[in-house]
């Protein structure tokens, strides 16, 4: 069995580094999937945990679980009150302004009309903001479109809210799709990367969160380092930074 990267681990709680194409557990999207993150992690452990928030399958990096129910009652309090902080890495098409804000509702399903209800409570559209700041800018000769190239950009998202597919549905709407979204994104684009980088992925990654201990109540800053498929896509020539970047900037 292969481990999930251990971020920290203490009596009650674990975070982990979760892999790109993990789903967190069984759900009727599984369709062959043998291997969930909340599985192997109870199997890696040698006991139960408790999901306190989700990653989207496509998305890496971390992930938070509670080790017994008094504490993922605590935990989800942090999260439902906004006192936790997230920061997220991207790679989209186009090139954003240095630093900005995205501000618009979303609604639990995108594409479709929001149901009445969901469960009791009324789904429609909820106020949903996103800043971004820029990393770093590249430009390529890659043949898709009307112009000889196309731009892309690395940028660091922090989601204020945490609406379903809150970043991929506002870079989405902002014109700038993250590369590797298969629902959101542009399907050119991302077999363009996959080919020249071999890795067919999305290129989402949950990189730091910032909560207080839900027992001591000291802060906790927890990071999973950019992977092996990031430093070989920002190994590329042709990037120029406008933030050094630890772990990403050659």
């Amino acid at each position: 069995m292969d481990l999930l990267p251990i971020l920290l681990h203490d009596e009650h709680l674990v975070a982990v580094d979760k892999p790109p194409g993990m789903l967190v557990h069984r759900t009727p999207l599984a369709g062959r999937d043998e291997r969930f993150v909340l599985q192997t992690l109870r199997d890696q452990l040698g006991r139960h945990v408790y999901p306190v928030h989700r990653l989207d399958r496509g998305t890496s990096g971390v992930l938070l679980f509670a080790l017994d129910a008094d504490t993922a009652h605590r935990l989800t309090g942090h999260f439902a009150a906004r006192e936790t902080h997230k920061r997220y890495l991207a790679l989209v098409r186009g090139w954003t302004d240095a630093a900005g804000r995205i501000d618009h509702p979303l609604s639990r399903l995108d594409e479709e009309p929001p149901p009445q209800t969901d469960r009791g409570v009324v789904t429609t559209p909820q106020p949903a903001l996103t800043r971004y700041e820029r990393l770093a800018t590249l430009e390529v000769e890659n043949g898709l479109g009307p112009h000889p190239t196309n731009r892309y950009a690395l940028l660091s998202l922090v989601p204020e809210t945490g609406r379903q597919h809150q970043l991929r549905r506002h870079l989405k709407h902002a014109s700038h799709p993250i590369i590797g979204d298969a629902t959101y994104g542009k399907g050119d684009h991302n077999r363009w990367w996959a080919r020249q980088l071999g890795i067919a992925r999305l290129w989402l990654h949950a990189q730091r969160l910032e909560l207080p201990h839900p027992w001591s109540g000291q802060p906790l800053r927890i990071e999973a380092p950019p992977d092996a498929h990031w430093r070989r896509l920002c190994a590329l020539p042709g990037w120029r930074w406008d933030r050094a970047e630890p772990g990403l900037t050659p």
